[in-house]
C-alpha cells in the first residue's frame, strides 16, 4: 500500500516582510497565513513548526491506540501534546526535539504495560520516524 498526501505553499517578499500562506490537501488549510512573524515573533497564522508538532501528536496517538489495540486494550480517552523546538545552531536553524506529553484513560492497564506500548508508538509512528531529532514522552495514566 502507498498512500501519497500533499501540501502546498506559497511565498512573496523577502523572508522577513514577505508573506506566505499554507494549504493542505483535504482543504483543512486553505491559503492559511504563515510569515516570520508567525514563525519567529509570535504573531497571527501558522508556521512549519506547530504543523509538525500537530502531526506528530496526532500519528504517535493513533499508532498507540493501534499498538493498545493489538494488546488487547481500548483507550477511553488520550490527549497527546507534542512540543517541536526550533534552535539556532551553527549552520542556520534546526529543530532539535520532539517533547510528546500524553495523559492517558485505559481501563484495566498497568503502569508498565503502559509505558512499553506506549514506547512501541512512539517508536514505530511514521511522523516519529521521519524526525530526525530527539524525541522524548512523558506518559501518565489518569
Amino acid at each position: 500500500m502507498k498512500i501519497n498526501r500533499t501540501g502546498s505553499a506559497a511565498w512573496a517578499g523577502d523572508v522577513k516582510a514577505g508573506k506566505g500562506a499554507i494549504s493542505t490537501q483535504s482543504g483543512a488549510l486553505k491559503a492559511y497565513p504563515y510569515g516570520f512573524g508567525s514563525r519567529f515573533e509570535g504573531l497571527p497564522g501558522t508556521n512549519p513548526e506547530e504543523l509538525i508538532a500537530a502531526a506528530h501528536a496526532g500519528c504517535f496517538t493513533m499508532a498507540l491506540s493501534l499498538a493498545l489495540g493489538e494488546a488487547g486494550y481500548t483507550a477511553d480517552q488520550m490527549n497527546t501534546n507534542a512540543t517541536v523546538t526550533l534552535e539556532k545552531v551553527s549552520d542556520g536553524y534546526a529543530i532539535t526535539s520532539s517533547r510528546l506529553v500524553l495523559s492517558a484513560k485505559i481501563p484495566k492497564i498497568d503502569d508498565a504495560t503502559f509505558q512499553s506500548i506506549a514506547a512501541k508508538a512512539k517508536a514505530g509512528c511514521p511522523v516519529s520516524k521521519v524526525l530526525n531529532t530527539q524525541i522524548t514522552l512523558e506518559a501518565s495514566l489518569v
